[in-house]
């Protein structure tokens, strides 16, 4: 993937601006990423095969946009997505970095619990988005507990099965694991919220990117944070200070983490599997 003067002029067009390539960024597991500059502004530019991912782009689009609108929190700026020739790209605001000040875990904290106030009446999300290059689904559910369980497990567990992972016994599991969630309203998360998914902006304040939102139980986006760490417990103090989290969290960190320790499983193979498994039988 990458840009050629006729996509160039395509990009010219479509956003008025002439167009400069400035680097190449990383650009996780599955998209080309590029900055580029215009004579006021820099953009991220990040592309795919169109035949792959046809509404990839659409749909963090959608969710960036989500974010945006909570106005709790930093994100980029989205200009728009298409495509052109056999790519699909999206084109968003390039964020200058900043550096972390003393307050900026307290900050992020704060910012995250009010992101997490903004709810709606239904678990779930206007429409099914990614995690990664797998199908995320938020078709509605009343309850946190459903939600969890047919929205983000059972696919995964479906998933896993086809490539050949089996787990046992889940009906059992799954029969367990429902009363231990607790009855909250739906929460608007991030979705994916490791540490790669955030940036420290030209205002030293935190930026959220790459999301795969949804309004779903809050501890989701803890759990994940805590599954490969990078986040200082300042953070996590300041959250629970503006949005007090009910008793027993900790005990349900592995729960909420299993439905990303799958995602792993499908994504790149059997080295999470004994993980998953190890979560199961905790909650057996």
């Amino acid at each position: 993937m990458h840009i050629d003067l006729d996509f160039q002029a395509h990009l010219e067009a479509r956003f008025g601006a002439k167009f400069i390539l400035s680097e190449i960024l990383t650009g996780g597991d599955i998209n080309s990423v590029f900055r580029l500059k215009s004579q006021h502004l820099s953009y991220v530019l990040k592309l795919n095969e169109a035949e792959l991912y046809p509404d990839l782009f659409q749909k963090e689009a959608n969710g960036l946009k989500e974010l945006t609108t909570s106005k709790t929190i930093d994100v980029p700026k989205v200009f728009g997505y298409g495509e052109f020739d056999t790519q699909t790209y999206l084109l968003i605001e390039y964020k200058r970095s900043g550096i972390k000040k003393e307050g900026f875990w307290e900050d992020f904290g704060h910012q995250l619990a009010d992101l997490h106030k903004m709810s709606q009446s239904t678990f779930g999300f206007k429409e099914n988005n990614f995690i990664g290059s797998l199908p995320q689904f938020n078709e509605p559910e009343q309850t946190a507990a459903d939600f969890l369980i047919q929205q983000r497990l059972k696919p995964q567990f479906q998933k896993a099965q086809q490539l050949g992972y089996d787990f046992e016994p889940l009906d059992a599991f799954f029969k367990t694991i429902k009363p231990l969630i607790p009855e909250e309203s739906p929460a608007l998360i991030h979705g994916d919220l490791w540490s790669g998914n955030y940036l420290i902006n030209s205002k030293n304040q935190p930026c959220l990117i790459d999301p795969a939102v949804a309004y779903a139980p809050r501890e989701m986006d803890l759990a994940m944070m805590k599954l490969f760490g990078g986040f200082d417990d300042k953070l996590f103090q300041a959250y629970h200070e503006s949005f007090p989290l009910q008793s027993n969290m900790k005990n349900r960190i592995p729960l909420w983490q299993l439905y990303y320790v799958l995602v792993h499983v499908n994504l790149f193979g059997g080295g999470y599997y004994r993980q998953a498994q190890d979560i199961i039988n905790r909650y057996l």
